[in-house]
């Protein structure tokens, strides 16, 4: 980390999902090789970069909470503080975020996130010239890293925001995405994850014929890489040659993360999306087909406008077909600026819970099914580390991906250590196992 003698002292805070974190450790990076210094304790900064999330009204609810406590308390505990708020939440409100917080020292968009070392520098007075050359233009705590390979969405959803937060659709360059990957493994990443606000959309704003198999490919050799996880896949864009590659590469993780969102076709056109429940079940099928062992994952939302009762029954059917391992439900949460919020017959916030939390009871109940029926079988897992609390050794084999999908707890094992275990207890998501 480059540092001057009483160089400015920067926190970061980061809510919201993975892009964040990897929004976040750009910022990092960017502003430790800067004459700035980078903290990790915010009793000891200067200057705090709040990055916010918001993608639906309670993440920025949270948001906002967070930024008036850092102005209300942190700022005043120590003269000269200051506080800058970036990404989702400026770039959704602009202006009159500004004018409703006038607390705030500096407001940064996502698309101006390269900026932050100059913001900061003109708080602080502070010249912000490179001091050491950026070998990394991240950092990795822990074994595993989100590798965010696009940005921005095509798509236009009739409940999501990201359009308007994050822009269009913009792949990044294969190139740049291979020398990150080096990059992230040389600083003791054992895991990388690929993520983007829909990666199999990858490549269709460029005129190289670059698609996500390419990208798969291209990481997968990384010289050193043990894991290749795939989050964030529409289903459209599952193809025939990326099923393919997953299932011939030994590096990916047989792991589908396809956020389906319903499975009734009216709920879905009312939602501008593809598809329906039979649909997706041949999808599944098709995936199983090729990857018998494949672990999935999806997301769905209870109580969009103009849903009925019988379109809860056929979702809960999907589900009880489907067989994810792991479900996500979250309550309809009307957007402003949204098509959506403005739709007839919106479904009441009482409703839309009880909804969501009944889907929740059976996803559990299946995937609590779907964990337990693993006792007996010996899987590879990656050793991350001791839990402080309660003292045991923890790790995750490849069908968890990190801080969602439980986790394994051994009877031995050294962090980054990859090791064999056989499981031989289940609690809900989270198995026991002892190293081979």
């Amino acid at each position: 980390m480059a540092e001057t003698r009483n160089s400015p002292r920067v926190a970061f805070l980061t809510l919201g999902c993975p892009k964040n974190e990897v929004d976040t450790d750009s910022m990092r990076a960017s502003v430790a090789a800067s004459a700035l210094s980078v903290v990790d304790d915010l009793d000891d900064a200067d200057v705090l970069v709040i990055n916010t999330c918001s993608f639906i009204r309670e993440a920025t609810e949270e948001s906002v909470s967070t930024v008036l406590e850092a102005v209300s308390e942190w700022v005043p505990a120590l003269g000269g503080r200051r506080v800058v708020v970036a990404g989702c939440m400026p770039s959704r409100y602009g202006d009159d975020l500004a004018a409703s917080m006038p607390e705030v020292d500096a407001f940064v968009s996502v698309k101006d996130e390269g900026e932050i070392v100059s913001v900061i520098g003109r708080l602080t007075g502070t010249e912000t010239r490179a001091t050491a050359a950026v070998s990394a233009t991240r950092s990795v705590e822990g074994f595993s890293a989100y590798l965010k390979i696009s940005d921005g969405c095509h798509r236009a959803c009739a409940y999501c925001t990201i359009p308007t937060i994050r822009g269009p659709y913009t792949s990044r360059a294969l190139e740049d995405i291979a020398q990150e990957a080096r990059e992230l493994v040389a600083l003791g990443a054992r895991e990388i994850v690929l993520i983007g606000q829909d990666i199999t959309a990858y490549g269709r704003d460029r005129e190289d014929g670059t698609v996500l198999a390419d990208v798969v490919k291209t990481v997968a050799a990384t010289e050193g890489l043990s894991w290749l996880r795939l989050m964030y896949l529409q289903p459209d864009g599952v193809t025939d040659e990326l099923l393919s590659v997953m299932a011939s590469n030994p590096t990916v993780c047989r792991y589908l993360d396809m956020p389906l969102q319903h499975a009734s076709a009216p709920v879905l056109r009312s939602m501008r999306r593809r598809g329906d429940g039979p649909e997706y079940l041949r999808l599944i099928e098709r995936i199983r087909a090729v990857m018998p062992d494949a672990v999935l994952r999806t997301t769905l939302i209870a109580g969009f406008p103009g849903e009925t009762r019988s379109d809860v029954s056929a979702l809960k059917r999907f589900i009880a077909e489907a067989r994810f391992d792991y479900v996500g439900v979250f309550a309809y949460s009307p957007e402003e600026g949204t098509e959506a919020a403005v739709m007839a017959d919106q479904v009441p916030l009482r409703t839309r819970r009880a909804r969501a939390q009944s889907l929740r009871d059976l996803a559990d109940t299946l995937g609590f099914e779907r964990a337990a029926a693993r006792v007996g079988e010996t899987l590879e897992v990656l050793v991350e580390g001791t839990d402080e609390d309660e003292g045991f050794i923890m790790g995750r084999w490849r069908g968890q991906a990190p801080e969602i999908d439980g986790l394994v707890v051994l009877d031995r094992g050294e962090p980054g250590q990859m090791v064999r275990a056989t499981v031989v207890d289940a609690l809900g998501y989270d198995l026991e196992a002892e190293v081979c």
